[in-house]
């Protein structure tokens, strides 16, 4: 457990206690924690303005689009939760929300709309383009980003995975499951001259498991070949690299002017920003840029940035509320 982690948790405590009359402890993966609600209670981790009967509702809006919240919503630590805190609530003031935005690329000029756990339609969607299993939705069994920004009039598209105290982007299954030899996974020049024989994601065909075709979707460039001493996808960074490679199989569509994969964390979590350091991306933030050619982006952002744009730029007090709430709850 990190320091950070440490930190969030005391932080999580004891805003429980100035705001949530019910000391019940909540469960999670078979452990109950004080800073975990009973699963009932889920909407009390929520900022007002969201919360059910308001009038940008997040539960009416999972429900009318047929989206699976987290299963740790219930967790004050959740990343989830966290995300819809902060760039939900802004669907209706996308202004000021494309004013940050514009700082994270000059490509992007406006935002049109914000989808939390987004997928594209057929033939664009996780299933077809990456050889996921079928039966996915948003939010469950699938590579759905936990929030996506429509930009400039529906020609760009920013797709972004959301972190908080997360120590890394999760071991890659293929690696884990069902593989004769993970140790080819870890000396990279070795998979990549054959990933066909050597990357047991594409040898999973069968009727249960579809080959993902994750691979099929990029190529290394010559600085991620000189950076790379591993998988990037093998111990810490399968989000990322699974990201990474639906954002290039919609790039290479057409469908927009440029898509990014775009990631928004904690500036404080050293963990995550380090965690694929063994692969040769010392920080992500700075060191993924340029592993792959093609048309897919890659952008990050922190939370501390956005809340401080909208803390600048809040000239009228329309996000005072909003503003107290989430420095109380997280120190932004």
């Amino acid at each position: 457990m990190s320091d950070f982690d440490t930190y969030v948790q005391e932080q999580q405590i004891n805003w429980r206690l100035r705001h949530i009359d019910c000391r019940d402890q909540g469960e999670q993966n078979g452990k109950k924690r004080p800073w975990i609600l009973p699963k009932d209670l889920w909407e009390e981790g929520l900022w007002p303005g969201i919360r059910s009967g308001s009038p940008h509702s997040l539960p009416d809006y999972l429900k009318k689009n047929d989206i699976e919240k987290h299963d740790g919503v219930h967790n004050l630590k959740s990343s989830w939760v966290l995300c819809a805190n902060l760039y939900f609530p802004f669907q209706r003031d996308l202004c000021t929300l494309g004013g940050f935005l514009k700082r994270v690329s000059p490509l992007i000029e406006s935002v049109d709309s914000i989808e939390l756990e987004y997928e594209e339609e057929p033939p664009l969607d996780p299933a077809t383009l990456l050889g996921e299993p079928a039966g996915g939705k948003r939010g469950k069994n699938q590579t759905s980003p936990d929030v996506a920004f429509i930009v400039n009039g529906g020609k760009g598209l920013v797709l972004t995975e959301n972190k908080f105290t997360e120590h890394s982007f999760y071991e890659c299954p293929g690696r884990q499951y069902d593989n004769p030899d993970p140790k080819r996974c870890m000396d990279f020049e070795r998979l990549y001259d054959d990933l066909e024989s050597n990357c047991n994601q594409l040898q999973w065909a069968n009727q249960y498991r579809p080959n993902r075709r994750y691979w099929n979707h990029l190529k290394i460039s010559d600085k991620g070949k000189e950076t790379l001493r591993r998988c990037p996808a093998a111990i810490s960074g399968c989000q990322l690299f699974r990201q990474q490679a639906l954002a290039e199989g919609i790039a290479k569509s057409g469908k927009y002017d440029f898509v990014f994969s775009c990631v928004a964390c904690d500036v404080r979590n050293r963990t995550l920003i380090e965690c694929m350091s063994p692969a040769g991306v010392s920080d992500f933030t700075r060191d993924w840029t340029g592993l792959f050619d093609g048309k897919g982006r890659f952008a990050t952002f922190t939370h501390q940035q956005f809340v401080s744009w909208v803390r600048k730029n809040d000239s009228n007090d329309k996000w005072k509320d909003w503003l107290s709430y989430i420095e109380e709850r997280y120190g932004y």
